[in-house]
């Protein structure tokens, strides 16, 4: 196989049919046709099943097309490094980051980056922790915000900061503005579904005291949550910078542990460094001047910078 095959793959898994792969390549019909039997005979095994609705990978498949990515990737990176040694930072940088942060950093980060990074293409996907994480590993991002180390060996992660995590209640809630976890006693909770991060930690922290949270209603969206608990529907617990609006206008109360233990832990997440570009490297290191300097003017309420400056 060579590169050329593992693209036209690519497009073909990625655009759900040849017809659609042969428009984004500009590549007729046939040729991918051929290109994709010759890549099946050689591997002795079926990459995809055709059908009326397009195609769909099979397990072989759906391997070959995570280590074609990352190989494509990597391939892509050599390139710009070697075009671009000793020159600026130059080629594609891909970032995904999780929604509360990039409701924060995102704006800031692009024009930072336009400004002081020219040659860099920025390119930022929020989602849910849990999805960015699969990004990375597929390889449809570079760099990632996460609240877990990856413990795939291909990435470094690198502790920047801890969240503090408040309960928020009603405006009007006559809960005093310290608590001890004792207070979430019966007390009804609204909080992501058991797969959620957040619920994970939540969950083991309550444990290790003791507590068994009440969880009346499951939600995977902090802006629902929030909306309930305006509403006198419960109570929840969020980091505090998520809900810094919200309770600077009074729509919601704010309670905050007395131990100052209920924390969590956000983490850079990219290549080895040997396998990091120049301009991955140079969006890392941007990154983390930029997430520091939010955190030193309060921007991001109830966090504290524990990184060390550089990639661990």
């Amino acid at each position: 196989m060579d590169l050329r095959q593992l693209r036209y793959f690519q497009a073909i898994a990625e655009t759900g049919s040849i017809s659609a792969a042969s428009h984004r390549l500009n590549v007729a019909q046939p040729s991918l046709s051929l290109h994709l039997r010759n890549m099946e005979e050689h591997l002795g095994t079926k990459l995809l099943l055709r059908g009326a609705r397009g195609v769909q990978l099979t397990e072989a498949g759906e391997m070959l097309l995570a280590r074609a990515r990352r190989l494509l990737i990597d391939m892509s990176r050599m390139e710009d490094d070697i075009r671009n040694l000793g020159r600026e930072p130059q080629g594609e940088v891909r970032l995904g980051l999780p929604g509360t942060i990039g409701g924060m950093l995102s704006p800031d980060l692009v024009l930072a980056a336009k400004a002081q990074l020219p040659g860099v293409r920025l390119t930022i996907s929020e989602a849910m922790s849990g999805f960015v994480l699969d990004w990375l590993r597929e390889g449809r991002v570079d760099l990632a915000v996460l609240y877990l180390p990856a413990t795939d060996a291909r990435f470094r992660s690198e502790l920047l900061l801890h969240e503090e995590l408040v309960l928020l209640v009603p405006p009007g809630h006559d809960l005093p503005a310290k608590i001890g976890a004792s207070a979430l006693l019966g007390l009804p909770l609204i909080l992501p579904g058991p797969a959620h991060g957040l619920r994970q930690l939540l969950e083991g922290w309550a444990s290790a005291k003791g507590i068994r949270l009440s969880v009346d209603i499951e939600l995977d969206s902090y802006q629902n949550i929030k909306e309930l608990v305006e509403r006198g529907k419960g109570a929840s617990i969020l980091p505090l910078h998520a809900i810094a609006r919200e309770a600077a206008a009074g729509t919601l109360r704010v309670a905050r542990w007395r131990a100052a233990d209920c924390l969590r832990e956000v983490y850079l997440v990219g290549p080895l460094a040997e396998a990091s570009s120049h301009a991955c490297a140079a969006v890392m290191s941007l990154l983390r001047e930029l997430m520091r300097k939010q955190v030193d003017v309060e921007r991001l309420t109830g966090t504290r910078w524990v990184g060390c400056g550089s990639a661990l």
